[in-house]
């Protein structure tokens, strides 16, 4: 016969020895633990532990709590668990957990709320709910960001859950991510970017294009070409013929202001510190990957090779051209090169002929993409600059704080 248990529960300001004395007298007193739990809101405490007695033989310990706790100024209760209450939350633990990410510029009551809902009516629990972004950074008058994290158990479907999330992200102007808490989310290895207007805010071949004075000319074949409404390669023939002749000087001045995309450095450098791979595949241009290699120490840079001659744009292409099919194979033949399943890597891209790329991808991410790539891809980051990948891996603020 299993032993009665109850839920011990306290209450108060956030203390060094709350915890080290509960747990003292409960030692002293011969009282098992099954569980424990404890969290802290703005400096409240909530603690919470699952021991084994009965009600009768817990009162003296009860009274040797609460006379210890309150120069403390905490407060305890206790209640009775019943043997299936005990048997469902065990069964519940052996359920996949799903985590939930909300990224926002603010996030408030009506917000929380419309999140909520959804999951209530799919009968999903909240096991844990904690804020990923730091107080500072909310607060920021100039690109303020906001995250918080659901942990979350229960039947229902995944892909039911996203179109709820994706309900609600529409409304609010939120994003919402939706992953399985399994072992490959927290052994994510390697990252690559797309590189124009994802790892920085422009279109490197309409910046050459206006120097070249076809700016208009080749803007409309980019933004076609990005809405996956004209061939990638026959675009880019197109675009890059109408460059001939332009100097390579040219070349140096774009690749000298090239502008970084909000969070990107912030999010390279993260990376870096926690021991990721970076790389860039692109269907720009190498010779600009290899500026921002250098900038930003990528570690690995694939695009297209953009040929010159006498110093001036030749308006020919080399073979072979980066394009959708292309930036794929050339992610999995990085994640082979590095010994990596393909669950352990990360895309980021806008495109359309990034969408090849994502789908291989473990986790791909659309970035202030067009909508057709934001309906296809899996995850969505239109909120917050690049460092938001960071909150999808479950980083907080205050891991790179110091």
């Amino acid at each position: 016969m299993n032993a009665p248990r109850a839920v011990l529960t306290v209450r108060g300001p956030e203390h060094p020895a709350l915890l080290s004395t509960v747990c003292a007298i409960l030692a002293e007193q011969g009282v098992a633990l099954d569980d424990v739990s404890q969290s802290v809101l703005q400096g409240q405490v909530l603690l919470t532990l699952v021991h084994e007695a009965t009600a009768d033989a817990f009162a003296p310990v009860q009274q040797a709590l609460e006379a210890a706790l309150e120069p403390l100024g905490a407060r305890i209760s206790s209640a009775a668990l019943t043997t299936e209450a005990w048997d469902r939350w065990a069964q519940a633990l052996q359920e996949p957990r799903i985590i939930v990410t909300v990224l926002a510029r603010r996030l408030g009551a009506a917000e929380f709320a419309a999140l909520t809902a959804p999951l209530a009516a799919l009968g999903l629990r909240v096991e844990a709910l904690r804020r990923l972004s730091s107080p500072a950074a909310a607060q920021a008058s100039e690109q303020p960001r906001a995250c918080v994290e659901f942990a979350l158990r229960g039947g229902a479907d995944q892909a039911e859950l996203r179109a709820a999330m994706l309900e609600v992200a529409q409304r609010f102007d939120l994003d919402v991510a939706v992953q399985r808490d399994d072992v490959y989310r927290r052994n994510r290895r390697l990252v690559a970017f797309d590189m124009d207007s994802t790892l920085i805010e422009t279109e490197v071949i309409d910046e050459l294009a206006r120097r070249a004075g076809v700016g208009d000319a080749v803007a409309a074949i980019t933004e076609q070409a990005m809405r996956g409404e004209l061939d990638f390669q026959e675009s880019f023939r197109a675009r890059v013929a109408l460059l001939k002749g332009l100097p390579e000087t040219a070349l140096d001045e774009v690749a000298k202001a090239l502008p970084l995309s909000e969070g990107a450095e912030r999010l390279v450098n993260a990376l870096h510190r926690l021991g990721y791979k970076t790389a860039i595949i692109s269907g720009g241009f190498q010779f600009f990957g290899e500026q921002l290699k250098a900038r930003l120490g990528i570690d690995y840079v694939f695009a297209n090779a953009l040929p010159m001659a006498d110093g001036v744009v030749t308006g020919t292409v080399a073979r072979p051209i980066v394009d959708g099919a292309r930036k794929a194979e050339l992610l999995q033949a990085l994640a082979a090169q590095e010994g990596l399943a393909l669950e352990q890597v990360i895309a980021i891209g806008d495109g359309a002929n990034d969408l090849p790329m994502l789908a291989a991808a473990g986790l791909g991410i659309a970035y202030r993409a067009k909508p057709l790539v934001r309906a296809r891809a899996s995850h969505a980051i239109s909120t917050l600059g690049l460092d938001g990948l960071l909150y999808l891996l479950g980083f907080s603020d205050d891991d790179f704080a110091a």
